[in-house]
């Protein structure tokens, strides 16, 4: 009888498919038509004719998603200029010179929109720099880290391990509390710096809030990461969230084996039994399973995939989920952002924050090549 499961070579020729239309399709959309030259921006968003969406604004956490892309290894011509423009344009358009930290977007023109200072935004200026830094190793680069690191730890840390998800342009309390997604690339961010550099004061850092998301965020009966610490009112989970965070935990030698990393382990089966249908990854569940939005988003099925590759036995899983990621998400044009229940597109602009859960979900892969 022979094996059903996919040979090496299929799941190699399966990625490298999705590598070579990362490289082809996707990146040069944000060399050409995506990227605004005269205010040195990628565009928030592109139609599906590559033409820029009316702009109404530009968001620093889009500019160092794009850092990261063009930082990392897509061996793209002209990928090391772009990451240098992109990284001036974080300081020259976004940094706040009078209250320190960055704003949240500016406006078509360049000036100030949203002037609050979110948690959100600088994870991301922290894991774009730290990851820019170790590519380029520039001492401006490197402060802009340092000064990003400084400012979480001053400005948005809380007496309980947690991170306040959003503050005023002044750095005044807003009375967000802490948010799951703000924290989680916190930890992607001091995992960033920890790989580029020996940095005791993070890896501290990192390890309590791991404890503290431990404590506050992770339902007991599943292991789940919720969206809202515990006992919120209508608290939710999302599948894509739970295999992102598995990825993270699974791959740092640091918090492998760490109770966070035991519970999100336990969460990844009944994020698969609950929110995965049919090869499609849902957006997001109550803590009873019961599906709260069936969209499918890239950017979960990415997670998704990248997870499977660390996995074993996940194998042929691996292949049925990247045969239905070209499939469904793919395209001549690049890539479908959403599709709704029933399979069909649902979204039809390309976002620039994109691209980075593809180059993260390759990177992934090319652990397992």
């Amino acid at each position: 009888m022979s094996d059903p499961r996919p040979t090496p070579s299929e799941l190699t020729t399966r990625i490298a498919r999705l590598r070579q239309h990362f490289a082809e399709r996707i990146v040069p959309l944000w060399q050409g038509p995506g990227w605004n030259a005269e205010l040195a921006l990628p565009f928030e968003a592109l139609d599906a004719q590559h033409q820029p969406l009316p702009v109404q604004r530009y968001r620093a956490m889009a500019v160092a998603r794009q850092l990261y892309l063009f930082s990392s290894r897509i061996e793209q011509p002209g990928a090391a200029e772009r990451a240098g423009a992109l990284f001036r344009s974080l300081q020259r358009h976004f940094h706040d010179a009078e209250h320190g930290g960055w704003f949240y977007s500016i406006d078509a023109a360049g000036r100030p929109l949203d002037r609050r200072k979110d948690l959100y935004t600088h994870a991301f200026i922290v894991f774009a720099c730290a990851h820019y830094w170790g590519k380029v190793r520039e001492g401006l680069v490197e402060a802009t880290l340092n000064a990003a690191l400084d400012i979480v730890a001053e400005r948005f840390a809380r007496d309980d391990g947690l991170y306040e998800a959003s503050l005023a342009e002044d750095w005044a309390d807003l009375g967000s509390g802490p948010l799951q997604n703000p924290q989680m690339h916190l930890a992607e961010a001091f995992l960033q710096t920890l790989a580029v550099r020996d940095d005791d004061d993070v890896q501290q850092a990192l390890l309590q809030l791991c404890e503290a998301l431990h404590a506050h965020f992770i339902e007991p009966e599943h292991g789940l990461m919720l969206e809202q610490p515990r006992g919120a009112v209508d608290n939710w989970f999302e599948p894509g969230h739970q295999f992102e965070w598995f990825y993270l935990l699974e791959t740092s030698p640091l918090l492998r084996g760490s109770a966070l990393h035991a519970s999100i382990t336990q969460a990844f089966a009944y994020a698969e039994q609950t929110g995965v249908k049919d090869s499609a990854v849902l957006a997001s569940l109550n803590v009873q399973g019961e599906v709260i939005d069936p969209t499918q988003r890239i950017w979960a099925k990415a997670e998704y995939v990248r997870a499977l590759a660390l996995r074993s036995g996940s194998e042929e899983q691996l292949q049925q989920q990247l045969l239905n990621f070209e499939a469904s998400f793919l395209h001549a044009g690049g890539w479908h952002e959403c599709l709704d229940a029933s399979g069909a597109v649902s979204r039809h602009d390309m976002p620039s924050t994109t691209p980075y859960h593809l180059a993260t979900c390759l990177e992934g892969l090319q652990r397992l090549a």
